[in-house]
């Protein structure tokens, strides 16, 4: 069954990646490097600050941080454990794949899209209460995680399970920051959620 996963998760790869051309290579391999992402960010900082204060807003950047860190590094645990070999370095498909980027790291799970989508669920669930249009922010890690494939460093397998486990990592610092939150802005939160909105809750 592992070896027919395996296997899909490879074929998948090389159909998706097939459709790369250097053309485009320029435009996939600026959407990869996470500093070009810096003026959404600041546009997200921006909003946290002025809709929560300056405060509260430090407590979600804070919170951010520890789930970064936390995330990444115990994705490093995932990828020193199981060794899996990036697609351009599988001497299988090497050949018959385009591999535009070169990683000598290992590939499952992939840290781009573990951190990535565990900073979207989190802020998700932290502004929306707030920011009507938070659901798009979700594009990010979709586009973000999508040049690891197209630029031959991750099969869909690593995005997939990378994007799981940011999710339950965002999950697990969810109710850090709920429990500090309710301890330090018990009143406040209450007071600047839109009537039509619920506050995140422990459940």
């Amino acid at each position: 069954m592992l070896d027919k996963l395996v296997n899909l998760d490879r074929d998948v790869f090389v159909y998706l990646n097939s459709f790369g051309s250097e053309f485009f290579d320029p435009f996939w391999e600026f959407i990869t490097k996470q500093q070009n992402w810096i003026p959404v960010f600041a546009i997200i900082a921006y909003l946290t600050f002025k809709r929560l204060g300056w405060r509260h807003a430090l407590l979600v950047v804070g919170m951010i941080a520890v789930l970064i860190a936390f995330t990444d590094q115990t994705t490093n645990l995932f990828k020193n454990g199981f060794q899996r070999l990036r697609p351009g370095n599988n001497p299988e498909i090497a050949g018959i794949i385009r591999a535009v980027q070169h990683r000598r790291s290992f590939s499952f799970i992939s840290g781009h899209a573990a951190n990535s989508m565990a900073a979207a669920f989190f802020l998700y669930k932290v502004l929306r209460p707030y920011l009507k249009y938070m659901v798009f922010f979700f594009l990010w890690p979709l586009i973000f995680a999508y040049s690891r494939i197209y630029l031959g460093l991750h099969y869909p397998g690593d995005i997939l399970v990378g994007y799981a486990w940011g999710i339950f990592t965002a999950w697990l610092v969810l109710k850090l920051y709920v429990y500090l939150r309710d301890k330090y802005f018990p009143q406040k939160e209450n007071l600047d959620n839109p009537t039509n909105s619920e506050p995140i809750t422990n459940g």
